[in-house]
């Protein structure tokens, strides 16, 4: 479970990117995290795994507070937590395989890390990460004569071979077209299921995030401002999510803008 308690991110320019969050998320659940871009989104899953250090209260995960970890202790913390960026992270020269192999260089012995050679398990662990996100026949493919979908389900298989509890995804589909995009959410709906992974989303596309997650969390301006279950999402209740939005909009094409 992953419990934020009263947390505050402040940035050293005294901007507040994150104020009073109070949430409960458990495991196995698929919930998507929507608002206007700077909402503070991206800043609210980078706290899960320590890539932010919040600023005020607490944020636990099963127990743990996150905040308390030093050192080893957060390297071997984020073993549990996979992270999907929009921009794949992939190293495009080289193959598929060892892209995905990438994800045990942390644990390897220091010759291992020297020579690069990994174990037969490691290996095992690999192709079947690829299997699992139906891209096993180009594990020996160099990773830039990929398409875009296919790199993103590349990066989603480097995470699953971490055998995560959580999957943390900032904008993964952002870059990708609309039918790579649903095969990609395809993906995540699809181990988020079989496999009890609970996965948190940052996405701008509002239709997709209430087509594929259970939960929809709004943030606007560092607050959570609505979280309840997909199908409580109103026209009222996006408007309010994103501010006037529609109204901002109006005005520019009314001026030609």
């Amino acid at each position: 479970m992953i419990e934020f308690i009263n947390v505050e991110k402040t940035y050293g320019n005294n901007v507040k990117a994150l104020q009073d969050i109070n949430l409960k998320i458990d495991q196995g659940e698929f919930v998507a995290i929507i608002g206007l871009s700077g909402a503070g989104k991206s800043t609210l899953i980078r706290c899960i795994n320590r890539m932010h250090d919040i600023t005020g209260g607490s944020l636990i995960v099963d127990d743990i507070d996150v905040s308390s970890l030093r050192g080893k202790e957060v390297r071997k913390f984020r073993k549990r937590i996979g992270m999907i960026f929009q921009s794949f992270n992939l190293v495009t020269r080289t193959s598929v395989l060892k892209n995905v192999l990438v994800s045990f260089v942390p644990e390897l012995p220091f010759w291992r890390k020297l020579t690069g050679v990994f174990s037969k398990e490691h290996k095992t662990k690999a192709l079947t990460a690829l299997d699992q996100v139906g891209i096993l026949d180009k594990a020996y493919v160099r990773v830039d004569q990929l398409s875009g979908g296919q790199q993103q389900r590349v990066a989603l298989a480097r995470t699953l071979a971490q055998n995560p509890d959580i999957i943390l995804a900032d904008e993964p589909i952002a870059s990708l077209d609309p039918v790579t995009a649903k095969q990609v959410m395809n993906d995540f709906k699809r181990i988020n299921e079989e496999m009890n992974i609970t996965v948190i989303i940052n996405i701008h596309h509002v239709e997709i995030a209430l087509e594929y997650a259970n939960r929809i969390i709004g943030v606007r301006d560092g607050k959570v401002v609505f979280d309840g279950k997909s199908a409580e999402v109103t026209e009222e209740v996006l408007d309010y999510i994103y501010k006037g939005q529609i109204e901002k909009e109006t005005m520019s094409q009314d001026k030609g803008e």
